[in-house]
């Protein structure tokens, strides 16, 4: 698949767990990032690392999904974990196969 295209299945990934996660996002980039996977604000704007294409869709979602419940839980306590863990599972292993990227 051309970066193009993976870049475009990336974009419609977000939306689909936007929608499933009830979340307005307002701007949406994949750009080069040096120091995170991606970052969000509370008007709504998206960015992802354009590192994360290179990677397989699991790791995506997990990448999308951490983001996009900052949306309503800033923090990593015990609710945006059970939230994790509700919508992918064991998040945990897929947390430590990104971080040995």
């Amino acid at each position: 698949m051309r970066p193009n295209d993976r870049k475009h299945v990336f974009k419609e990934r977000v939306h689909h767990w936007a929608y499933k996660l009830e979340v307005d996002v307002q701007w949406l980039a994949v750009r080069p990032m040096r120091n995170k996977w991606a970052s969000c604000s509370t008007n709504g704007h998206l960015h992802f690392n354009a590192e994360l294409l290179n990677y397989e869709e699991k790791l995506w979602d997990y990448v999308i999904v951490h983001e996009l419940l900052h949306f309503s839980i800033p923090n990593h306590g015990k609710l945006w974990k059970s939230l994790m863990r509700a919508h992918l599972g064991n998040y945990e292993s897929l947390e430590s196969a990104l971080k040995e990227k």
